[in-house]
């Protein structure tokens, strides 16, 4: 992972080339006036990991620079401090390496660090190593939890020691509602929570109106869009392909009282298939697609993107809710689904500061009689 330069003042600037990046590439499509949602411009990223760098008897937190050095190797920067990295993070690297340079168990061939925070104060630190983890490293690390107010996880090949539990919960406050999320320790969760609250509160504002009818969402992850959404709709039906985040999605639900909302565990594929009907079976029939009407459907693709197939089945519905961390890949789908649909909202969340990374949210409406 590269180092970026972060330089809070030069914030508004690099959010401002952003804007006109997003309005000089959407402009064939004649979009409405481009919404801008800014990230705060430090301490706004909730997980983060680094290499542990061993130099005789110090250690620290490393990053690479982009570019090798004259023998061909990454060259690594230290880094005691990370102002990207949530308050909680910055608070937590300097006790954990204090801590670790007087314990030889716990520095022996720890050669990565993951932090996973919440906007709330919660932590859960993971250690990775290249040896197998004994029963003196596990004593030591639950006094090391203990020290730092932290959960431990330790990790080595083929094994994985959780001291207390594999996850955090983080509270989101949403337009006057207060959402809760399990997010699983080494699984995706949205990075910066802030902009996660500004992308659920425009999807929730785009597709208010529609309790009479139904949500179909894939690429659902843990819930992140599902939970927000579902007071919206009468029912929603979602997938997604990674076991961890169909349980966690299927845990949000039922940590946020929502019971109108149905995850399954099955990729884009077999989901696209089973709603032309092409696909039968236990998982297809518990969703009970034919007595669903589907009044939108939201993606939240990787950053390939859909591909064409994918853009011929979204046409089919009245509105689309698309988020893309890809503004590339965005503008090739929407090449397709631009013969159907027109632009009704487009939005770019600032998920990456000081990056070229664009997350995208757009609102399309299918044109009378396509």
């Amino acid at each position: 992972m590269a180092v970026p330069t972060v330089d809070p003042q030069r914030y508004p600037q690099q959010l401002e080339a952003k804007r006109r990046r997003i309005v000089e590439q959407f402009a064939r499509f004649q979009p409405p006036t481009l919404e801008v949602y800014p990230s705060p411009p430090s301490h706004y990223r909730q997980r983060c990991e680094f290499r542990l760098w061993h130099e005789g008897e110090d250690l620290y937190y490393a990053m690479f620079e982009s570019d090798l050095d004259n023998s061909g190797k990454q060259v690594p920067v230290r880094l005691d401090h990370y102002p990207i990295a949530s308050r909680r993070i910055n608070a937590l690297m300097p006790a954990l390496r204090e801590a670790l340079l007087d314990n030889s168990i716990l520095r022996q061939r720890l050669f990565q660090v993951e932090f996973l925070t919440t906007l709330s104060g919660e932590a859960l630190i993971t250690l990775i190593y290249h040896r197998p983890l004994d029963e003196a490293w596990e004593d030591e690390a639950r006094l090391l939890q203990q020290r730092l107010g932290a959960m431990i996880i330790g990790r080595s090949r083929k094994q994985r020691v959780v001291l207390e539990r594999d996850h955090v919960w983080e509270q989101l406050s949403v337009d006057d509602h207060e959402f809760v999320y399990q997010q699983v320790e080494n699984s995706f969760t949205q990075p910066n929570a802030e902009i996660c609250r500004s992308m659920l509160s425009w999807a929730r504002e785009v597709t208010r109106g529609s309790q009479d009818s139904d949500l179909v969402e894939f690429y659902c992850g843990n819930g992140n869009f599902t939970v927000a959404l579902a007071e919206n709709f009468r029912r929603v039906v979602a997938t997604e392909i990674s076991r961890i985040s169909v349980a966690s999605a299927r845990i949000n639900l039922e940590a946020n009282g929502i019971d109108n909302a149905r995850v399954e565990r099955m990729s884009a594929e077999e989901f696209s298939a089973a709603l032309k009907g092409e696909k039968q079976g236990r998982r297809v029939e518990r969703l009970a697609l034919s007595e669903h009407d589907f009044s939108t459907v939201l993606v939240d693709p990787p950053r390939a993107g859909l591909d064409e197939q994918s853009c011929e089945q979204l046409s089919e519905y009245p509105r689309i809710v698309y988020i893309s961390c890809n503004p590339d890949t965005l503008v090739e789908n929407l090449a397709h689904l631009d013969k159907t649909h027109d632009i009704a909202r487009l939005a770019l969340f600032d998920q990456f500061p000081f990056t070229s990374h664009c997350e995208c949210g757009v609102l399309l409406a299918r044109r009378a009689g396509s």
